[in-house]
């Protein structure tokens, strides 16, 4: 019996989400398509039904776990600069989000990416492109803010992964939210002392008048 459409794209979706996992967990060289339609729950000989090649289905992983990383940051707050380091930020210092980034491409696969053919390093850049383009999308002078908070946290995820040190790679987290947020307290912080605003102006203006 053949499969419907939602059918077949059901399929689809599942053998992309345990290619994606597989390739974050054990690389992409060391991953084969027998054992990714394994996870998938599905024989090897469906696999080409699907996909061309396992390029194929790297670069459809890749472009999946983009969108993923772009509903798990979420939209800023507000224009400009400083709202979109904040959005992007908050994945490291929001305990609440903290794992936001687990299926980041570029964190997980990152440097076989770089080695990658043309049509997976194509998805890729194409969903990077997406996340920056979306969280600039009210103010597009916040592109290059975008791409310094997306890179630092991309960058500091990866180095602490690799150093074997679990102090040190705390420290680089740390390192790395303390510099994207600069000098000013949280953002819980920064509302309440925002809405305190007002009411100073306003004690301020009556001492005036007197």
């Amino acid at each position: 019996m053949r499969k419907s459409k939602a059918e077949t794209a059901l399929t689809r979706k599942r053998i992309v989400q345990a290619a994606a996992q597989a390739f974050r967990s054990n690389g992409i060289q060391a991953t084969s398509v027998a054992e990714i339609m394994s996870a998938a729950g599905l024989t090897h000989g469906g696999f080409y039904r699907h996909f061309t090649s396992k390029e194929h289905l790297v670069a459809e992983a890749c472009a999946a776990g983009m969108q993923s990383t772009l509903l798990a940051i979420g939209a800023p707050e507000a224009a400009g600069g400083q709202a979109v380091v904040d959005s992007i930020g908050s994945c490291l210092w929001d305990t609440k989000r903290d794992d936001c980034l687990v299926e980041c491409p570029l964190i997980g696969m990152g440097s076989e990416l770089a080695r990658a053919d043309p049509g997976t390093r194509r998805a890729a850049t194409r969903g990077y492109l997406e996340l920056i383009g979306s969280m600039a999308a009210r103010d597009m002078s916040s592109q290059g803010a975008a791409i310094f908070a997306f890179s630092a946290i991309v960058g500091a995820v990866t180095i602490s992964r690799i150093v074997d040190d679990p102090q040190l790679a705390r420290r680089i987290l740390d390192e790395t939210k303390r510099h994207l947020a600069g000098s000013r307290p949280p953002r819980a912080a920064r509302r309440e002392a925002a809405a305190a605003v007002p009411e100073v102006r306003a004690g301020a203006d009556e001492d005036a008048a007197r």
